[in-house]
């Protein structure tokens, strides 16, 4: 059912976040807390990153592989090389009747934009796939690479925020349009390396700020996951069906309810 994670804030190397915590995308891969369905997330995993090394600083880089996460000989090396100040980061649990390729696998990315979505639309093979994906706009439509829902949604969000929707705004919309037609869980994740816009619904959220710095992470640093990654207490849990929203440093949280109960 994946495990996702967003960080906004100063450099900080990916190791912080996937390898080195006590409870690192690594170890939530493995041996998850929270997850709704299934402990472990096999199916690969992907990284993207604002770079904040001089030579390129503010690069936005992707990496994705279907390899398991615990199991990719290159990403200790990685992890401890690269400094982002802005990052977001999936592994994954395929859905039933979905490829396990690196296709599927988030961050997916257009221009500025990182997107995951962490859980499953129901119903995706019995029409409801069909029908979401004939709202995506064919110039979206036609950058669709895979068969996931998750790239589906993607250009549904994508739709939204070319015709000036706020991120926020955007996955409010994404979820009203899959509720209209089915169940699922949708937590949606989306950043354009400075705002993090965030969904929990029928899955684990947690957000962390850090202003005071302290915890390995820099004052201002900003974190939204599937799963606390140590035992801070600044972590705070983010009730069922709500919409967050960090910008700058500061969390706006709105409830968010279903077109159609269903």
């Amino acid at each position: 059912m994946c495990r996702h994670l967003a960080y906004v804030g100063p450099p900080i190397a990916l190791a912080a976040l996937l390898t080195d915590a006590d409870h690192s995308l690594v170890r939530q891969a493995r041996a998850a807390k929270h997850q709704q369905s299934g402990t472990e997330n096999p199916d690969g995993y992907g990284v993207g990153w604002w770079d904040a090394s001089t030579d390129a600083a503010g690069a936005l880089h992707r990496y994705r592989t279907a390899t398991p996460i615990w199991a990719d000989a290159d990403l200790p090396a990685l992890a401890q090389r690269e400094q982002a100040t802005a990052v977001l980061a999936a592994v994954r649990l395929a859905s039933p009747g979905l490829p396990v390729e690196a296709s599927g696998n988030a961050p997916f990315t257009d221009g500025t934009w990182l997107f995951s979505l962490n859980g499953l639309v129901d119903a995706w093979h019995d029409g409801v796939g069909a029908a979401l994906r004939a709202l995506v706009t064919p110039g979206r439509a036609e950058q669709i690479e895979g068969l996931s829902d998750s790239e589906v949604c993607f250009g549904l969000t994508l739709d939204r925020l070319d015709a000036g929707a706020t991120p926020g705004e955007a996955l409010r919309a994404v979820v009203g349009e899959i509720t209209e037609r089915t169940t699922g869980r949708l937590n949606f994740m989306l950043t354009d390396g400075r705002t993090i816009a965030a969904t929990a619904w029928e899955n684990s959220l947690f957000t962390r700020v850090r202003r005071d710095g302290g915890v390995g992470f820099g004052a201002g640093a900003a974190t939204v996951a599937s799963e606390p990654l140590d035992d801070d207490p600044a972590w705070v849990r983010v009730p069922d069906r709500t919409l967050v929203v960090v910008d700058d440093g500061t969390v706006t949280s709105s409830p968010l309810t279903p077109t159609h109960p269903v």
